[in-house]
């Protein structure tokens, strides 16, 4: 439990949520959602998708709040102790892993590039892998080289972004940017499942950053301040860029603001940060998932680093938009499961709340199965051949909220009545 001495502020809260909008994904969503949408209409999806996050945020976040508690204790509950555990490890190591290729995959684009000005050729994969092989390198050392990183890569990543801005809005460039038509078509929810993606799971795991906030409010605020209008701010970001500097490549960009060398090293300290998240929070997530001594956790994250280096290898950024509608098909179901537990069966009553051991089989077979349907449009989409779904982006959420609620009415009903023909 919370003791007054562990209590934060919504603005110190708020904070936390803007600086993890501030890295390099969210500038490859807002390159992304522009390869097939007007600016005007990327900013609309942004801010809806942001909204969704924030109300899913602030649903997970008083959570923890009430009960001073992390996600993975909160979901005791609905999962029961087991299955949280599991299932929320299980989906940390998946977004992880999939995070940590994406950005070595940047960083290993940034780092050939950079070389290339200079004659130097390198292939892009060899690059990725060099860029994830020291990225793994530094993270089993731990967070005394992050904090390093985070103080350097932020406030340079916020003045790139500006310099570009600057450049982009004052320039000739505003013309083209004002007359931009979109190459592809992305459509609306094809384009909601991306933005909800990039943030889906740091939604619905708000509780191990609100459970030391004092009152309900506190989580509300931060959430809104924090999130959206960084999102918005980073999303329109590279979106802009990408149409000033007409290429849909974002190491291209950061090449072309200020010069080469500083645009690319800016980008590898940025993705470098960022990827040592990844991999200490994997490997984290790995020692959960396969319950192995904490001792071994150097040795998991070295493994976490290792798997999402070899996906950089194979050219996993490649695939960041069906990525990143399975992130946003998996993981906000187990918001709706744990939603519909403390907000309708609980009444959002802290006192109404009580960690289940073992595994609540109702819980896992409701995100399951809200999960798996989310994510069919997704899988189809790979494979043209086959007959295609519309991509429901938020379809997953509510079908294992109706479930869970529905099966939770009828064990109810079933344990009344055994207890009435006693």
């Amino acid at each position: 439990m919370k003791n007054d001495g562990e209590h934060q502020s919504w603005y110190s809260l708020g904070i936390i949520w803007a600086g993890a909008m501030i890295t390099i994904p969210s500038l490859l969503v807002g390159n992304t959602l522009i390869s097939g949408m007007s600016l005007s209409k990327t900013l609309l999806v942004t801010v809806i998708g942001y909204a969704v996050v924030v109300i899913l945020m602030i649903l997970q976040g008083i959570q923890s709040t009430d009960l001073g508690k992390p996600t993975v204790q909160v979901a005791g509950q609905v999962f029961g102790k087991k299955g949280s555990r599991t299932i929320i490890s299980i989906i940390l190591a998946i977004a992880c892993l999939g995070w940590f290729g994406i950005q070595a995959n940047v960083c290993g684009a940034a780092l050939a590039n950079l070389l290339a000005v200079y004659d130097i050729i390198v292939p892009i994969p060899l690059a990725s892998f060099f860029s994830g092989l020291v990225m793994v390198i530094s993270a089993i050392y731990g967070i005394k080289v992050l904090r390093v990183l985070s103080y350097i890569a932020v406030p340079l990543l916020v003045v790139m972004c500006v310099i570009g801005l600057v450049q982009t809005l004052t320039g000739d460039n505003l013309q083209t940017i004002q007359e931009y038509k979109p190459k592809g078509n992305m459509s609306f929810m094809d384009g909601l499942a991306v933005t909800l993606g990039s943030f889906a799971l740091g939604a619905v795991i708000a509780g191990d950053y609100s459970q030391y906030s004092k009152k309900r409010s506190d989580v509300l605020k931060a959430a809104i301040f924090g999130i959206i209008p960084a999102g918005v701010l980073m999303i329109g970001t590279g979106a802009v860029l990408t149409i000033a500097y007409q290429t849909s490549d974002i190491t291209a960009v950061f090449l072309n603001i200020a010069t080469p060398f500083i645009g690319g090293v800016v980008l590898i300290l940025a993705t470098w940060k960022t990827n040592l998240v990844n991999a200490i929070s994997g490997g984290i997530a790995l020692v959960n998932v396969f319950n192995v001594s904490k001792k071994k956790e150097k040795m998991a994250v070295g493994i976490a680093g290792t798997v999402g280096t070899l996906l950089a290898v194979v050219g996993i950024l490649n695939y960041f938009t069906p990525i990143m509608s399975i992130l946003s098909a998996m993981i906000p179901p187990v918001a709706g499961v744990m939603i519909a537990s403390y907000w309708v069966m609980n009444k959002g009553d802290k006192n109404n709340w009580r960690e289940v051991d073992g595994v609540n089989r109702l819980g896992i077979a409701s995100w399951l199965v809200g999960a798996v349907i989310a994510s069919t449009p997704v899988v189809l989409s790979l494979f043209p051949s086959l007959p295609q779904v519309p991509n429901q982006p938020l379809i997953g959420i509510v079908i294992s909220f109706v479930i869970y609620f529905i099966g939770y009415r009828i064990s109810a009903q079933n344990t009344v009545m055994l207890e009435e023909n006693r």
